[in-house]
């Protein structure tokens, strides 16, 4: 091997370590490595920032920016809404929110699609009384599924469709990847129906459903009492009669910065003193106004003294900006005025204080703030918006027009009259001068650590590719199945890419294993396309644990879910893509 080769497979060795270790955001990692390939000069300095330019990032980035714009104009919440009953049976619900999962994810970013359809089937949960557990892995996995049905459903179909022009000299088309996709994204939703919500762990679905409701509406949050309180000279205990009135559970009391032992249902309430509370945001909010309490920090901005403050439920991605961090650490009052009032964290407790407690991926946080600066202000700390109160975004009057305009660039691109990064270019264009997106919005939308990761690491691929490493990789795959047949290899590639793609990242898993596969199909002699869907099906697939995708590990925290409890119902769902898949790409795209 030459130095180039050595170099770049121990730098993968290196950026996969880190990744799995989970303790550095893997957008940070990226930009090091890359940093470090051009310092030894394996990467040429024309070549260090061609990632920021390539298709499959420009894609990336208005496919975001489009998936806004269909979210503020209210089509899918209007959708969602009309066909969605909490009434109906349980394997009907998951089955019906599965195939609107997959539907939409089709056609907009699978994490903005499992935003927008969660705090439907928690409030589906709700009216029929039964755990939100038994249907957010269902729907997770079923926006999962629909990605890969076309060629914006997912980065990962993106980045192997231009790969395929680099490598073949013409790109996949929008819906070269429906065959196949939507048969495995057909099967699973049946699996995911049927049979695979009953794999759920038997104590995540039979937990009691009042106390299971209760806990996923609630929040642990702070208020303090203030001089004209009825409360004050009176025993923490007195405040009992009003929280069972108003279903507030008032769990401690912090004075002078310090909490207070538990026997503190004795003390005597002071000015000033803080109560520690757990509840839903409505009964919250009914209970610090009847006690005569004020949320904290409401009178440490004056942006956020308004009679048009509102409230917003938001819930925490992995890698976004206040993951790690506290609100205390970010400065959220004082940079944007806007307070952290609660935190749902399922399945744990915590005595820190609200302000400093370090947000969790999974996390469901509850904010206040004046309604024109929540938007960008849920934005710019990188979550998701669970909760509609507030948001001034929503236009559902142009609703049909957003749809419209989407619809039209996506036919105009699939007939081939324009080049797809031009046509989605153009519905964000259109988007921004109807107002259905607002300028601020535009960079906002955008999921910078992805666009970062896939920019530095295509260099990085292109360099292993150029220099022979995937040759190479290639050749000890092929030597290792001598003999057998290539549907075999075809099989191992699949079974290889989506072992990775469960513990890495899948844009990372589809920038390694696309170049890996062409060199094997071309050493083969049989066509490259059945290895590159392989690819491109096993790399959307990442259903064992919570770290493999995003979209499962929005819902780790409002199910309740441990690390786990995603194999027992994903991979039985891992091994049915393989059996149809396979046979499916064959068909499609023979060898």
């Amino acid at each position: 091997m030459t130095f180039d080769q050595v170099f770049l497979f121990g730098l993968l060795f290196f950026i996969f370590s880190l990744l799995l270790w989970g303790k550095i955001r893997y957008d940070i990692v990226a930009i090091t490595a890359l940093f470090i390939a051009f310092v030894v000069g394996v990467i040429p300095h024309e070549n260090v920032f061609s990632g920021f330019s390539h298709p499959a990032t420009i894609i990336v980035a208005l496919v975001l920016i489009v998936s806004r714009g269909l979210s503020n104009s209210g089509a899918i919440e209007l959708l969602s809404r009309f066909l969605v009953d909490g009434s109906r049976k349980l394997g009907t619900h998951i089955g019906l929110m599965s195939t609107i999962g997959a539907a939409l994810s089709g056609l907009m970013n699978n994490v903005a699609t499992l935003a927008l359809l969660m705090p439907v089937d928690m409030q589906a949960a709700s009216k029929a009384k039964r755990s939100p557990a038994l249907t957010l892995m269902p729907l997770s996995f079923a926006t999962i599924l629909g990605g890969m049905v076309t060629l914006i459903g997912t980065p990962t179909n993106v980045v192997i469709a231009t790969f395929r022009e680099q490598a073949l000299g013409e790109p996949y088309q929008m819906f070269d990847f429906t065959p196949v996709g939507i048969v495995v994204a057909g099967i699973g939703i049946l699996y995911v129906a049927t049979i695979g919500w009953r794999l759920i762990p038997q104590d995540r679905s039979k937990h009691d459903m009042r106390e299971e409701l209760m806990d996923l509406e609630g929040y642990v949050a702070e208020a303090i009492i203030q001089a004209d309180s009825k409360f004050i000279d009176k025993q923490l205990r007195d405040l009992d009669d009003l929280g069972t009135e108003t279903d507030v559970n008032v769990l401690g009391l912090i004075r002078h910065g310090k909490r207070l032992p538990g026997t503190a249902r004795n003390f005597v309430l002071r000015e000033n003193d803080i109560l520690v509370l757990e509840a839903r945001p409505d009964a919250i909010e009914k209970f610090v106004g009847a006690a005569g309490l004020k949320f904290i920090g409401t009178d440490k901005q004056p942006s956020i003294v308004s009679e048009n403050l509102s409230l917003v439920e938001v819930v925490v991605p992995e890698g976004a900006f206040i993951e790690g961090r506290s609100a205390m650490d970010v400065r959220l009052l004082y940079r944007q005025g806007v307070s952290l009032l609660g935190v749902s964290r399922k399945g744990s407790r915590f005595r820190d204080r609200v302000r400093k407690l370090k947000i969790q991926a999974g996390d469901i946080l509850l904010l206040l703030g004046p309604e024109d600066q929540l938007p960008d202000v849920v934005t710019w700390l990188g979550c998701l918006s669970l909760a509609k109160r507030g948001l001034q975004v929503i236009q559902r009057h142009k609703a049909i027009l957003a749809v419209g305009l989407f619809a039209l660039a996506v036919i105009v691109a699939s007939v081939g009259w324009l080049y797809l990064p031009v046509a989605l270019m153009g519905v964000v264009v259109a988007y921004v001068l109807l107002k259905i997106i607002p300028l601020s919005q535009i960079y906002t939308s955008v999921e910078w650590p992805v666009i970062v990761l896939l920019a530095c690491l295509i260099p990085i691929s292109s360099a292993l590719e150029s220099s022979g490493g995937t040759t190479l990789v290639a050749q000890a795959i092929v030597d290792v199945t001598q003999g057998m047949s290539p549907v075999v290899v075809l099989t191992v590639i699949m079974l290889i890419t989506m072992t990775m793609s469960d513990v890495l990242n899948n844009v990372a898993t589809a920038l390694i294993a696309a170049p890996i596969s062409v060199d094997i199909a071309q050493q083969l002699n049989v066509n490259p396309d059945s290895f590159l869907m392989a690819v491109a099906v096993a790399a959307s697939c990442a259903f064992l644990t919570p770290i493999g995708h995003k979209n499962n590990t929005i819902i780790m925290g409002p199910g309740g879910y441990s690390f786990g409890d995603y194999w027992r119902m994903g991979l039985p769902l891992e091994i049915l893509v393989v059996l149809v898949g396979i046979p499916m790409i064959l068909v499609v795209w023979p060898l």
